[in-house]
């Protein structure tokens, strides 16, 4: 039996899945105010999975009326480390995928559904989809993230200050 919509919607609790960076937020998701990107994260506990609303806005125009793929390719990159980030590891991005389907018409709300696929010692293998509202699939990708070594992140953070 599939779950409907509004009870998967219902099973969403909204989360930060960047809480040790420093200054807060992130790269795509740290402007709530932003004419490019605004991204909103919520974790859906039945099947574990990091959900973001993103809404691409007139600043991330590429071809006439729609995003520029860097900003497709963004929102999923901090979306798929995000989920990694959310279970608890300090990722840093190694490689990634990305399948653009359909290209993105400036100021559409989707949703990026991403996952950790495999953890295999310090590589942790994520996937992401970005759909519309419509069920419209946008792009969909494949991470591979490598977890920063005891220390390595508070000693970046140190750096950058």
């Amino acid at each position: 039996m599939s779950r409907s919509t509004d009870d998967r919607a219902s099973d969403l609790t909204p989360v930060d899945p960047f809480p040790r960076l420093a200054g807060g937020g992130a790269f795509v998701s740290g402007d709530p105010t932003s004419d490019r990107l605004r991204v909103s994260y919520f974790h859906r506990a039945s099947d574990n999975v990091l959900v973001a609303q993103v809404w691409f806005g007139p600043g991330t125009e590429g071809p006439p009326g729609h995003a520029h793929g860097g900003s497709v390719a963004s929102a999923l990159d901090e979306a798929m480390g995000g989920a990694a980030w959310h279970a608890g590891y300090a990722v840093v991005a190694a490689r990634l995928t990305i399948d653009f389907r359909q290209m993105v018409p400036i100021g559409l709300t989707a949703t990026i559904e991403a996952r950790i696929e495999q953890v295999d010692g310090r590589k942790i293998r994520t996937r992401g989809r970005l759909t519309g509202e419509d069920g419209t699939v946008y792009a969909d990708g494949d991470g591979l993230f490598i977890v920063l070594e005891a220390g390595q992140l508070d000693r970046l953070a140190g750096r950058s200050r």
